[in-house]
Order: structure tokens, then C-alpha cells, then sequence
């Protein structure tokens, strides 16, 4: 999620912050982009706004804020790459904080931060890497150290629908795994835990069931 997100930078024009997200970058430049140890904060999404700030920007641009637009290339139906082609134009509210002089970050640590953009990060969620506080916040367990579980599950189960077919049960503990890779259709059993860094193959082309069991460091191939 934090390769796929915005990152703040500053710009060389205004010296001021702005946001730059993944739709913006030039393919050629993705791997830059998605280095998280030169580019170390990610935008969450919350954002405060001084309303008379906001009411002066809209007085000065005719009522809008002049926001970039991005370009993100479609398919008319997402779950079939062979439909037509379209392109999805956006805007970001978060690169409304270049409108703003003076406008400021908030640093917070990753421990409080639990994005969901795409099924890996969903499947790191519902396991027990994770936990809902008293007061009702989804924070990493405390084992993990502020570092979540890297997930890497198949292109087949980019959809929810899918991914739930995978874990009828209820995901593998992942409270001991530093990385999981999925490759190929599989359904987990109740009580699989997964510990370090754990690849699981099926290459057979039909769905193989991963036992329970504890999966520690190793490469399965069902």
C-alpha cells in the first residue's frame, strides 16, 4: 500500500508541499517512485482544512480549487482486461494542500496507519497481524513491531469475491510471517500459520487445498 499510495514532496517552483501520486509518474520512473527509503511519507487521506482559507481559495478560483487531473488507463468491465479501453480522469483532494501557503504535514508513525488499496493488504488485515483496540481502531499487534506482513497473493484474486473463495475460514496466521507469496489457486484450511517468508505454489491449474499445519520459511508446492 505504501508503493501504491502519494507521496509528499516539496516543489521546486513554490518550495511548498505537494502531493504526487502514482498516475502522475512516468512508467520508466515507477521503480523510483515506489522507493520507499527516498520518498518516506505517504499521504493517509485525513486531511484538516481552515475553512476561511478554503473560502478564500474558492473566491480566487472562481469556485474550485485548481487541483491537477490524472489520467488512469481502464478496461469498461475491470475483471476482463479484453474489454474496451477507457481512461478515468481524477483528481486528489490531498494535492489541495499546494494551494495552501504555509500548509504542514503531520508525521505520524506507521503503526497507526492500516490502508487497504488492494486484496493483499485486505488479507493482511483480517489476519492476526492486526487487532481492534477497546475504542475501536484497527492497529498492527504489538509483536510486529510497527511492521505489517508483506503479502503478494495471485492476480486471480485481485477481487474480493476471489479472495474469499481462498479463505473460507478465515485467513493463515500471520502474526510470525514477514512475507507470504501466493502463486497459482489455492483454499486455505483452518489453523494454517505461516511464519518468515513463505511461497505457496500450484502450478496443477486446479484448486489445492493448503493444510493446516505451521509453514515456516520454505517454499509449498501443492
Amino acid at each position: 500500500a505504501d508503493k501504491k499510495g502519494g507521496h509528499l514532496a516539496k516543489s521546486k517552483e513554490t518550495g511548498g508541499l505537494l502531493l504526487r501520486e502514482s498516475a502522475q509518474c512516468p512508467e520508466e520512473d515507477e521503480k523510483a517512485f515506489q522507493d520507499v527509503t527516498k520518498y518516506k511519507f505517504f499521504n493517509t487521506n485525513n486531511l484538516w482544512v481552515d475553512l476561511a482559507a478554503l473560502k478564500a481559495q474558492f473566491k480566487k478560483h472562481d469556485g474550485t480549487l485548481p487541483l491537477p487531473v490524472m489520467k488512469n488507463a481502464k478496461t469498461v468491465d475491470p475483471r476482463d482486461k479484453a474489454s474496451t479501453k477507457v481512461l478515468q480522469l481524477e483528481t486528489a483532494m490531498g494535492a489541495a494542500i499546494q494551494c495552501f501557503d504555509g500548509a504542514s504535514a503531520l508525521v505520524i508513525p506507521r503503526s497507526r496507519f492500516a490502508p487497504v488499496k488492494t486484496t493483499n493488504d485486505l488479507f493482511a488485515l483480517r489476519s492476526d497481524a492486526y487487532v481492534l483496540t477497546k475504542d475501536f481502531r484497527i492497529t498492527l499487534a504489538e509483536k510486529r513491531n510497527g511492521i505489517p506482513p508483506d503479502v503478494k497473493l495471485d492476480g486471480m484474486y485481485k477481487f474480493t469475491d476471489a479472495m474469499d473463495k481462498m479463505i473460507p475460514d478465515g485467513p493463515p496466521s500471520l502474526i510470525d510471517c514477514k512475507k507470504i507469496v501466493v502463486e497459482g489457486e489455492v483454499k486455505f484450511a483452518k489453523g494454517v500459520v505461516i511464519k518468515g517468508t513463505v511461497t505457496i505454489k500450484n502450478t496443477s491449474g486446479s484448486c489445492k487445498e493448503v493444510a493446516a499445519g505451521t509453514y515456516e520459511d520454505k517454499t509449498v508446492e501443492l
